[in-house]
């Protein structure tokens, strides 16, 4: 019995000296665990301060939370569809693999979110703010974005096809293999842009600025880039078949040569493409 006491005594120190949970922590957990709960029963609290709330994996479908201060606060993997977030502070908020189809966030302040691997697909955020906002990998199919400002942020492997961007600023996003098929870029500032490798097949650039952008291996077949700005944007295996350039700025004939196309690709005058492989 010696042994087995011996064992029952060790044990019952462990369980005694084993770290716990500081009580700021526990009394934390709780305080969110009441707020969920008080969210999930009112349907939302427009205009609320909820900064750095602890709301991960909530279910908030057709909930209210315009101009919400969400600052900082966790929402990963949160269940928030059709929700109303116009106006709403999400500065810095953890939003990855979040729900969000067809959410209102219009004029959303979102600079440095992570929305990484998030759903929004039909969602409005016309004139939110992106900037440097984490959207790898991000579902956006779509989407209104118009008129959204969406310098240097995160789009790398994100689907934004059929995606509304006229009119926002993207110089210095990073767009490498996204999906834009179909995707309206019409006036989309993109200077400085990476976007290597984007299948933007039948996608609209009319009048944007792709000033020293990167088009390395782009897929941009019957994208129409009527009036675009193109002065310095890297070509090279770009695949232009049945694309509009007429009217195209800045565009070199040592730029084009990189490019490829086919006899359906209308080019200004005097141009010249050579055919894809």
């Amino acid at each position: 019995m010696k042994p087995l006491r011996a064992f029952l005594a060790l044990a019952a120190l462990a369980a005694a000296t084993a770290p716990r949970p500081p009580l700021a922590d526990l009394a934390q957990r709780a305080d969110d665990a009441a707020l969920a709960q008080r969210l999930t029963r009112s349907g939302g609290c427009p205009g609320c301060d909820l900064r750095a709330a602890g709301l991960r994996a909530i279910v908030l479908r057709g909930c209210d939370l315009s101009r919400a201060i969400l600052r900082e606060a966790d929402l990963k993997e949160a269940r928030l569809d059709g929700c109303t977030l116009a106006g709403a502070d999400l500065r810095r908020a953890e939003l990855e693999r979040a729900s969000l189809r067809d959410a209102d966030l219009r004029g959303a302040r979102m600079r440095g979110a992570d929305i990484e691997k998030a759903e929004l697909s039909g969602a409005d955020l016309r004139g939110a703010d992106l900037r440097e906002a984490d959207a790898a990998s991000c579902v956006l199919t779509g989407a209104d974005l118009r008129d959204a400002d969406l310098r240097g942020a995160e789009f790398r492997r994100a689907d934004l096809t059929g995606a509304q961007l006229a009119g926002a600023l993207a110089d210095e996003a990073m767009l490498e293999r996204a999906e834009a098929a179909g995707a309206d870029l019409s006036q989309t500032r993109l200077r400085g842009a990476d976007m290597d490798r984007i299948h933007a097949a039948g996608a609209i650039l009319r009048g944007a600025d792709l000033t020293d952008a990167r088009l390395s291996s782009a897929d941009l077949r019957g994208a129409d880039l009527r009036g675009a700005q193109l002065e310095g944007a890297l070509l090279r295996r770009t695949r232009l078949s049945g694309a509009d350039l007429r009217g195209a700025r800045g565009l070199t004939e040592e730029r084009l040569r990189m490019a490829c196309g086919d006899e359906t690709t209308r080019l200004p005058e005097g141009f010249s493409i050579d055919p894809c492989d």
